[in-house]
């Protein structure tokens, strides 16, 4: 009799699951036109998302969020799965899809690829914001536009600890940034306790994302806004400031190391609500 009552429970729940799905398949295209025929009431804020980059979480927007929050934004900041860009920027392409009306894409470090890829062809981003982030034309990947001084850019037996994961490609490899470099270089500013529970934290980036081959970018089509660490050891100033002029984007330059959203929140934050402002 139990059995019965299971199998007949998980045959419902299937059929209830298939159901929503059916529901969601046939609002999105509704959804999709309204999106489409333009910002609707003028006093609606944008939604902004917020995507993080390698060896982090989402948790470093925190004091963004709540700033932004504050003023009455919206605020999505989805994990990226740091798995490889193709993947990681349709991740946050379908994620994007979900949501209507205008968006502020925001994105640190290696999500400034992910950004980069995910918009483009989305009407409704309206704003692209690099913070401290790659920002790769077609055919470039990540780690040769770090800079010639930065961190990264040494033996790479002396930053990363390398760790296998099921199912990796041949040479593959997750790559856990080594601790000396993660508080020397890329958490410089923030506070020992906080940085060490960061880097207890930190997620990896595969091998093969860092090398991957950048698609048509979204910042040739949209604008944008870049915040520009003077003080970043893993994105050199130099390097940012080249991906940025390139790109075009208003640059705002504060006085920090690599996580900007973290040490200078409130910075970030005007920069985000600026380019908001800007495209409404």
């Amino acid at each position: 009799m139990n059995s019965r009552r299971t199998t007949r429970g998980r045959r419902l729940w299937t059929f209830a699951v298939a159901g929503l799905l059916t529901v969601a398949a046939a609002a999105a295209p509704a959804s999709a036109t309204q999106q489409n025929t333009g910002n609707g009431n003028a006093d609606t804020k944008p939604t902004v998302v917020m995507v993080h980059g390698a060896w982090a979480d989402a948790s470093g927007w925190d004091g963004v969020t709540r700033r932004l929050v504050n003023h009455g934004y919206t605020v999505r900041n989805p994990p990226n799965p740091l798995r490889g860009l193709s993947n990681d920027a349709a991740t946050i392409r379908d994620f994007l899809s979900t949501l209507s009306g205008p968006i502020i894409l925001v994105g640190h470090s290696y999500g400034g690829a992910v950004i980069t890829n995910a918009a483009t062809g989305n009407p409704n981003v309206k704003a692209l914001v690099y913070v401290d982030a790659f920002a790769p034309k077609e055919g470039e990947s990540v780690f040769p536009l770090a800079g010639a001084d930065s961190a990264l850019n040494v033996d790479p037996a002396t930053v990363f600890d390398f760790v296998p994961y099921p199912g990796a490609p041949d040479g593959d490899v997750d790559l856990y940034l080594k601790h000396s470099t993660f508080l020397d270089s890329f958490a410089t500013g923030v506070p020992r306790p906080q940085a060490e529970l960061l880097y207890a934290n930190q997620r990896p980036l595969t091998l093969s994302a860092g090398f991957a081959p950048s698609g048509t970018p979204a910042w040739a089509t949209i604008p944008s806004w870049y915040v520009l660490g003077t003080e970043d050891a893993i994105i050199t100033p130099a390097a940012q400031q080249f991906m940025a002029e390139r790109a075009g984007s208003t640059i705002t330059r504060v006085k920090a190391g690599h996580l900007s959203m973290i040490t200078a929140a409130p910075q970030v934050s005007a920069v985000i609500e600026q380019a908001a402002r800007a495209t409404s």
